[in-house]
């Protein structure tokens, strides 16, 4: 366990190195913090701290930078994030409220989230499995061709064209369309598969061969777009000075899916922010930290979005940003 004086000491050289990407020594601490102890006293310190893991010294005669373990006692420790500012959150709310659509969304999201931070963005798309049916309609296009447009109460919308086996008409396609929403409206999408098979029967003899083959897409167009996705923006923000190991590798994780999935996946499902650092993030991604949060409609958390950069990260900011960013995301499925 440390003292408060450590612990001050620890945060002093935790802003510093972020803010300077320099080693820091004890002369700049005394100089650029009210620490009210002696250059000896910090030193002493410091020599705590790096015994015990929490700041190392890369060079000799050089000043001391954080660890992983020293990174992960300053975001635990934290008394506060950084709040927004009226004007930011006015901005934010603002430009998110201009979407048009769930891609529009996300798509803005990722933009703001980079801007915010100057780190990676990445925001993953509601789980479809989470979701749940809020209106399915269906419009004429031909004689034997109908669009289908499922939406869900995500603000998820999926579109696809149905080839019906024989000619259907307007009052045929009315009651189609009343049969499926009466049935399917609320049910989430994972059950939507076990409740279609019953509802041939709700049709006339003659329009079942139709309603089959609109049954048919629906599970089909849930079957396809279960494989979730992360969008990911802002990959310019990263420096090589910030990875001692090579940018090339971290910048190869982000362009797999499966790894950012992964690493969102293992953040959890709740609607807090969490902090994923160094280590913590899996081999390829050591030298990065993750700042993430669930977003969702109401309480619960459809997907999650953060920002993704190096361990000498602004964390109060970045936790600050991806919080905020969370509830207003989460505020406009809300309303969608």
């Amino acid at each position: 366990m440390l003292d408060d004086r450590k612990l001050a000491v620890l945060r002093a050289i935790v802003e510093d190195f972020v803010s300077t990407n320099e080693p820091v020594g004890s002369k700049s601490l005394v100089d650029r913090h009210n620490l009210d102890v002696s250059p000896a006293t910090i030193r002493n310190d410091m020599a705590v701290l790096e015994e015990q893991g929490f700041i190392v010294q890369p060079h000799t005669s050089a000043g001391r930078v954080p660890t992983d373990q020293g990174y992960r006692l300053f975001v635990d420790r934290l008394s506060g994030i950084k709040p927004l500012s009226t004007a930011e959150r006015r901005a934010i709310e603002t430009f998110l409220a201009g979407a048009y659509d769930l891609d529009d969304v996300v798509l803005r999201t990722v933009r703001l989230l980079a801007q915010l931070t100057r780190q990676v963005a990445v925001v993953q798309y509601p789980s479809l499995t989470r979701s749940a049916v809020r209106h399915i309609e269906l419009v004429p296009l031909a004689d034997r061709r109908l669009l289908l447009v499922l939406i869900t109460d995500t603000g998820r919308v999926e579109q696809r064209t149905v080839e019906v086996p024989g000619k259907i008409g307007d009052d045929a396609i009315s009651h189609l369309r009343a049969v499926l929403n009466a049935f399917l409206d609320g049910r989430k999408l994972a059950d939507v598969a076990s409740v279609v098979a019953e509802l041939p029967a709700k049709v006339t003899q003659s329009e079942r061969p139709n309603a089959a083959a609109v049954l048919s897409v629906i599970v089909e167009t849930l079957v396809e777009r279960n494989e979730e996705r992360v969008i990911v923006g802002g990959a310019s923000n990263l420096t090589p000075a910030d990875f001692s190991r090579g940018l090339q590798e971290v910048l190869e994780a982000l362009e797999e899916q499966v790894v950012l999935m992964r690493l969102l996946g293992d953040s959890g499902d709740h609607a807090s922010v969490t902090v994923r650092i160094g280590s913590e993030n899996g081999q390829r991604l050591r030298g990065t930290s993750l700042v993430s949060s669930g977003y969702g409609a109401g309480e619960r958390a459809l997907a999650r979005l953060g920002v993704l950069g190096p361990t000498r990260m602004d964390y109060p900011t970045a936790m600050g940003a991806v919080g905020a960013v969370a509830r207003y995301v989460g505020q406009i499925l809300a309303e969608s």
